[in-house]
């Protein structure tokens, strides 16, 4: 199986997954290979989670079998993201035991109920899935297998490039020369950071169905069309739809979510410049400190090592190592006796934030942090961004841990995301204004709870 450069394994069989030699996990989709068909194969952990992929990155995947000569590949292309749901960064499956191959157009999978379309009495609608493209290549003579995914990465551009297809006979998926295009320039302007407009190098920026800042990754009736900004800011977006939408933007370094003011109107053949957009970030002054980078996922906090009992080789030095199964079991024998404590200036975030929370109880998360001046009579602003939440709730308090919450989000989140091995899930923000009197000269501390505790997950 391969689905990336760095995302490939000899898989293992349906058989392995039977009783004998399989051993069923927390969940039905995790099996622990206890006797496999393939011996090498022992001690490792199957889970068709594992191998999830943002919707930006899943263009390519599938199969390479070696069993007969010469070696054949079956991958499943998909060329355009505009008709699968929740955005760029939305997580689906690709590829699993069966050897399953799967284009997902639709799925709650690291999102929950809010990706789930939802209809009124009466209300018509419809919507083009697809095309998607299956590829079968095979090796000649004194070829590596592994060529053939060289190959299907080259014809995945290809169809990429050929897009929109021409041959698609309904009226209900236009040509290229029915669509439209957009293009102009995304700034950030940060007084804090800079007197000047920035660039918002590698922004992602699209259009979706019009709506409220952020709205587009719990969209999922319509199409979506995205792209990123080049190091200078300037975008482009082919070969849009027909049909009104609003203009919509994250820039990573930068907290919250941008909005274009003025609807936009695609109709057949039209090119509109949007010329220079700037997006200011939340601000109320200079950021005092800052724990992690705000980019929308995780993956710079701590991801401990796997329990040894419970490893896929293909994460063992990893960029996507957080992928290993079973990671939130290890919170409880890191912190055995208390929770974590962060202390601004000292802790550093790449080693003392874990990324999973503890299992059966309750956690406080302490804040620990230096004033050498409080003003009073102001107010402070916390802004906490949430990567993922599974019945989850957040609570907040400043120097007393015992006080009423000053800040609840609520019940919030089912998107499972820790369950199935994601640095991510639907994004969250909140801003938590903290008066001034609540503050002392010296140490303070914030208290972040998480009250629930109906799962491990």
């Amino acid at each position: 199986m391969a689905m990336a450069d760095n995302r490939q394994r000899y898989m293992p069989l349906p058989d392995d997954r039977l009783s004998g030699r399989g051993q069923a996990l927390a969940y039905p989709e995790a099996v622990l290979l206890v006797n496999p068909v393939e011996p090498d194969l022992k001690g490792e952990v199957d889970d068709k989670y594992q191998y999830s992929c943002d919707n930006k990155d899943s263009q390519v995947h599938g199969w390479i079998c070696t069993t007969d000569q010469p070696a054949v590949g079956f991958w499943m292309v998909t060329p355009s993201n505009e008709f699968r749901s929740g955005g760029p960064v939305k997580q689906n499956l690709t590829s699993h035991v069966g050897p399953t191959t799967l284009a997902v157009f639709l799925s709650a999978h690291y999102t929950g109920e809010d990706l789930v379309p939802k209809f009124s009495a009466g209300e018509a609608w419809k919507k083009v899935f697809g095309p998607v493209f299956i590829y079968l290549n095979c090796t000649m003579d004194g070829d590596e297998p592994l060529s053939l995914w060289e190959d299907a990465k080259q014809q995945m551009i290809i169809e990429v490039q050929s897009w929109p297809y021409t041959f698609p006979a309904s009226d209900d998926f236009p040509k290229s020369n029915q669509r439209g295009n957009v293009n102009g320039r995304l700034l950030v302007n940060d007084r804090y950071v800079s007197d000047d407009n920035i660039p918002a190098n590698g922004a992602y920026i699209g259009l979706a169905p019009p709506g409220n800042v952020g709205s587009w990754q719990r969209e999922c009736k319509d199409y979506q069309f995205w792209t990123k900004t080049d190091i200078n800011g300037y975008f482009l977006i082919n070969d849009i739809r027909p049909g009104d939408y609003n203009l919509y933007a994250w820039v990573p370094g930068f907290i919250g979510d941008y909005q274009y003011s003025a609807a936009i109107t695609i109709t057949p053949g039209s090119e509109i410049e949007v010329g220079d957009l700037v997006y200011e970030p939340p601000r109320n002054g200079p950021t005092l400190w800052e724990i992690g980078i705000p980019d929308r996922f995780a993956a710079e906090f701590y991801v401990p090592d796997p329990n040894p009992k419970y490893i896929n080789k293909v994460y063992v030095n990893h960029p996507d190592r957080f992928r290993q199964y079973g990671l939130w079991e290890r919170y409880a024998e890191l912190y055995p006796n208390e929770d974590l404590v962060y202390t601004v200036g000292t802790s550093d975030y790449k080693k003392d934030w874990k990324i999973d929370t503890n299992k059966y109880q309750g956690t406080t998360w302490q804040i620990r942090f230096k004033l050498d001046n409080v003003d009073q009579g102001s107010s402070y602003k916390l802004r906490v961004a949430i990567a993922s939440a599974t019945f989850s709730e957040l609570q907040v308090r400043i120097n007393d841990p015992k006080a009423n919450p000053l800040f609840s989000s609520g019940l919030i989140g089912r998107d499972n995301s820790i369950a199935r091995h994601g640095i991510h899930g639907l994004y969250w923000l909140y801003n938590v204004d903290v008066l001034g009197k609540l503050l002392v000269q010296g140490d303070n501390t914030i208290f972040l709870t998480q009250p629930r505790s109906s799962s491990p997950f």
